[in-house]
């Protein structure tokens, strides 16, 4: 596969320089043809023209992987060598007219397919830029031919619908074809973050800005009740667990041990916020495997009386499900379940149930099915958007959000948070939890390290949650907006205390967009463990690196915030929560786009 480099002037987040993966005949001497002068910064040549035939451009290295390692993240199917990735492009180009929705001039020029992206050029007496579109980011493609032509509609999981009129049914065909198998492709290191190389970054650059132990210092200014371990160090206890974790000083690296064990997917509790007002803390884990048998962890049940040892005096605790009590009950028919009330003291259950999984994927599509019925009359789209239940799955993190950060600040109490994994609808809790109560969280560099913390290093499956957006026919009960639904109460909360934080919904929309589908490594794979098997902090860059940028902070700050120590108690009245209008109009109503 050949690759060149192009620089982008149009509008858009981050440095606009991509590297153009070329194949099945689109030789970068093709491709060369196709862009506006000024454009073209360099061939790996060198050379003013390179065929694919003799292009010296080498394939990367892939990283050493097992077999198991290999399923998971090269995908079911062989990765494709750089002559089949190529032959997935059946066309050399074609006549198109772009339509990019309402009030929008449509754009006409050479549409043409890359190994990563669809180009279309105006041509040199055109005034308008290039345009692109990272494939990875078709969510769904359909196809009609009409006669002499056809029209390929691109929907796409940032929500955008775009429309190609092509001239050529063959053209037509071979285009979505291309698209189709392009877009689908489940390996993660012949994405295109392994190949983008943007001018003004450096790899490595950002990587380091948010380690545990970066947060772990914060701690330990705060109390020496709790150490940094690196019993993961080798991700053998828990594989979506970071190298290292914060746990209570008492408790050493053979309990933990013993408790990985007893906790589903090894997620034993960990420190997720120490509260330094209360001395309390906030905590996550996944949930024990007390099965039918009810059985015990003697290690589990000393490590959460470490916990309340360490706050202060007289603290209690309260371990908070993300399940109803039915479900919990019935997790320890089939091996999970619920800590014993005798088995801790000074614990006690609460069950406050949070969705998850297909019914909240559900949920997103008729939300987005409903904000395409804008034409309708307003009291049947309000019926619409009230029958998608959406507002309420953002109610019920909020409220659940509340109800922890309460009983840190108010009652002075320790939570641990966890549901059956622990790895959705608990990161959910716990990262609200902290933006209510902390400061820090709700600056810019601080909500990117909640988000690098709470999210990333937590092991939150971004390669399974967030294959696909609201479009795709395909239904995998992997899928779930888990991460938007976050973004969603962040926006709330912004919405309500205008003052309180210190970056803007342009932040948050940048987030969703590059969760599904980014030219950065940042949202790469589903666990620490399989971005250091892809090598993604050595061959990718950052997405914090990008939005660090000066000219990025500009636009995603927020002028009017006022940094304020109190804490941010939202409402969840009907009254008070709105549709996220910014996201899920952008692209239906013109005025609210960017």
């Amino acid at each position: 596969m050949d690759e060149i480099e192009v620089s982008l002037t149009g509008s858009g987040r981050g440095p606009r320089s991509e590297v153009l993966a070329v194949g099945g005949g689109n030789s970068c001497e093709t491709v060369r043809s196709l862009l506006p002068r000024g454009l073209l910064n360099s061939c790996p040549a060198g050379v003013a023209s390179c065929p694919a035939s003799s292009c010296p451009f080498q394939s990367p290295r892939w990283p050493r992987l097992t077999l198991l390692e290999s399923v998971l993240l090269l995908g079911p199917r062989p990765t494709p060598s750089a002559m089949e990735f190529s032959e997935l492009i059946r066309t050399g180009g074609a006549q198109a007219k772009l339509l990019r929705g309402p009030e929008v001039p449509p754009l006409h020029g050479t549409l043409c397919v890359t190994g990563h992206h669809l180009l279309l050029s105006p041509g040199p007496q055109a005034t308008s830029d290039l345009w692109l579109l990272l494939l990875r980011s078709v969510d769904s493609i359909e196809k009609r031919v009409s006669g002499d032509s056809g029209t390929i509609t691109l929907r796409c999981k940032d929500l955008r619908v775009l429309q190609l009129d092509i001239e050529g049914v063959e053209a037509t065909r071979d285009i979505a074809r291309s698209i189709e198998a392009l877009s689908s492709l489940e390996s993660v290191i012949t994405s295109f973050p392994f190949f983008y190389r943007p001018k003004g970054l450096r790899l490595g650059d950002a990587w380091h800005f948010h380690p545990p132990e970066r947060y772990y210092k914060r701690v330990a200014r705060e109390t020496n009740a709790w150490r940094l371990s690196e019993v993961n160090e080798d991700f053998s206890l828990c594989p979506s667990y970071p190298r290292a974790v914060i746990v209570p000083r008492a408790v050493d690296d053979d309990a933990l041990a013993c408790c990985a064990r007893f906790r589903q997917g090894g997620r034993f509790p960990v420190l997720s916020y120490h509260h330094a007002p209360s001395g309390t803390v906030l905590l996550r884990s996944s949930q024990p495997l007390t099965g039918p048998q009810k059985r015990r962890c003697a290690e589990d049940e000393e490590l959460l009386w470490a916990v309340l040892a360490g706050a202060r005096p007289g603290a209690r605790g309260f371990i908070l499900d993300t399940r109803s009590a039915q479900a919990a009950k019935q997790a320890r028919m089939t091996g999970g379940g619920t800590e014993a009330r005798a088995a801790y003291p000074g614990w006690k259950r609460l069950h406050r149930p949070l969705e998850r999984g297909r019914p909240l994927q559900e949920s997103f599509v008729r939300l987005v099915e409903a904000c395409g019925y804008l034409a309708q009359s307003t009291d049947c789209w309000r019926s619409r958007l009230e029958a998608c239940h959406w507002l309420g799955h953002v109610k019920e993190a909020l409220s659940t959000a509340c109800l922890a950060a309460q009983a840190v600040e108010r009652e002075g109490a320790c939570v641990l948070v966890h549901g059956a994994e622990g790895t959705d609808s608990t990161l959910l809790v716990t990262s609200l939890a902290q933006l209510i109560l902390d400061p820090s969280s709700r600056t810019v560099a601080g909500f990117q390290e909640l988000v690098e913390r709470e999210w990333i290093q937590a092991g939150h499956p971004f390669q399974l949650r967030c294959a696909h957006s609201a479009f795709s026919h395909a239904r995998p009960k992997h899928e779930a907006p888990t991460f938007l639904l976050f973004l969603d109460c962040v926006w709330q909360l912004g919405h309500q205390f205008p003052l309180s934080l210190e970056f803007g919904e342009g932040l948050l929309l940048a987030l969703f967009e590059h969760a599904y589908a980014s030219p950065f490594g940042t949202f790469l794979c589903s666990s620490e463990k399989e971005r250091c098997l892809c090598e993604v902090r050595t061959r990718t860059h950052s997405l914090w690196s990008g939005l660090n940028q000066p000219k990025e902070q500009r636009k995603l700050r927020n002028p009017l915030y006022v940094p304020s120590p109190l804490a941010i108690w939202p409402s969840v009245e009907p009254q008070s929560l709105r549709l996220w209008q910014g996201l899920f109009l952008r692209w239906t109503r013109p005025n609210l786009q960017r």
